[in-house]
């Protein structure tokens, strides 16, 4: 059968139907799909430790995100390689909605002091959790066409691509979700085949720039948590009354469940008595560490390990250059994401209000975290076609 030879052109073009068809349904992205299902399940038996009709709410949640993956699957990546600038404009968009000083508080109502969220009636959607899979897929996009960034001036569109939505989610402020985007972008173009050279010293400035950020840009309250965890590494009790109240509590029910962890009846107690903020979103790590202890601990870090090598599995099983750098930038995303919730969990980083994939209470995340999943399965399932190429060979 001929196949037509890639341009830029054409981009798209080169497969016939056999090759759509001829489906791998032996590929590593089912560790990422068991492994999610997992955690989602953890999370909600979590969540109805003290919240059960949340956790109802959640199991809703969990099945249309499902829903949503099994959608993303059926979705070629070269369908996604069209609709990616489209989605990315529409992201953009909504976060700067979200802004308008105008818009009416019953439609964007502020929590915690961040305009972060749009009232849908049923439910709360949050535009920065399509932006974080707008911005993997656009960005995507762009390295598949352009090549690998060899050169600094490569760099220049794709630091546009990061530094556009990580402007506007922290003015929302939302600075947690805007340092996700960080991590990613590295992993993206370093797999892409990005000089180390030209890495190296932009990690280097943004080191020297940390004390600055402290002072120029964060907020009081922001500073505070920073000068918090400081103290509670050295075992100062000072802000455990006050702005790390919620650090601490964390920390003392991690520690109650011991090996094993406790019963229901007694996680519950232990929860309300300790008046755990956010126990059932940003602190739900500690609520299962408190109900199954280290084990359970462990279980929940293994789930994340192996989901992000089976991102990694199927960027080696790739053969053109958008979907490996997708499942890339998924994989270390959510892994990511995790670092710093659990991090801030167990008092090893400030609290920034940073859900955790696929077990916090929330609508926009889960459904976030499943659409990922499902690009990954997407990716996994199809195999290589003759008219696509790796651009990053070089």
């Amino acid at each position: 059968m001929s196949r037509t030879a890639y341009t830029a052109s054409g981009l798209y073009d080169g497969t016939d139907a056999t090759s759509n068809m001829r489906l791998r349904w032996f590929t590593p992205a089912w560790i990422a799909f068991f492994a999610a299902l997992l955690l989602s399940l953890i999370g909600v038996s979590a969540i109805a430790i003290t919240r059960p009709e949340l956790a109802a709410r959640q199991g809703i949640f969990l099945l249309i995100g499902i829903g949503c993956a099994v959608t993303s699957t059926l979705v070629p990546p070269r369908a996604m390689r069209v609709a990616a600038p489209f989605i990315f404009v529409l992201a953009l968009l909504l976060l700067a909605f979200v802004l308008l000083p105008f818009v009416p508080r019953s439609i964007v109502t502020p929590r915690n002091g961040a305009r972060a969220w749009i009232n849908l009636g049923a439910a709360d959607f949050q535009p920065s959790e399509l932006a974080k899979i707008a911005f993997i897929l656009c960005l995507s996009q762009w390295m598949s066409l352009q090549g690998s960034p060899r050169r600094l001036r490569a760099l220049v569109v794709p630091l546009c691509l990061l530094l556009i939505p990580v402007a506007a989610i922290v003015l929302e402020p939302d600075l947690g979700s805007a340092l996700l985007f960080f991590p990613t972008f590295l992993s993206m173009i370093i797999v892409a085949g990005a000089r180390l050279r030209h890495v190296a010293p932009a990690l280097l400035l943004a080191a020297v720039l940390v004390p600055v950020g402290y002072f120029a840009v964060l907020k009081p309250y922001q500073r505070a948590r920073i000068d918090a965890i400081a103290a509670q590494i050295r075992g100062d009790t000072r802000y455990e009354r006050d702005i790390g109240f919620q650090g601490w509590r964390a920390m003392r029910l991690v520690g109650a469940g011991g090996l094993s962890g406790n019963d229901a009846e007694h996680t519950r107690a232990l929860v309300i008595h300790n008046a755990l903020p956010e126990e059932h979103n940003d602190m739900i790590f500690a609520v299962v560490a408190c109900r199954h202890g280290v084990l359970g601990g462990l279980l929940v870090f293994a789930c994340y390990g192996a989901f992000a090598a089976s991102a990694l599995a199927v960027a080696v099983t790739a053969r053109d250059g958008f979907s490996k750098v997708v499942a890339v930038g998924i994989g270390s995303l959510l892994f990511a994401q995790m670092v710093v919730n659990i991090g801030m969990t167990i008092g090893l980083l400030p609290i920034t209000g940073v859900t955790l994939p696929f077990m916090s209470y929330g609508g926009s995340s889960l459904l976030a975290c499943w659409t990922l999943t499902g690009i990954l399965m997407s990716i996994g399932i199809r195999p290589p076609t003759g008219g696509e190429k790796d651009p990053f060979d070089a």
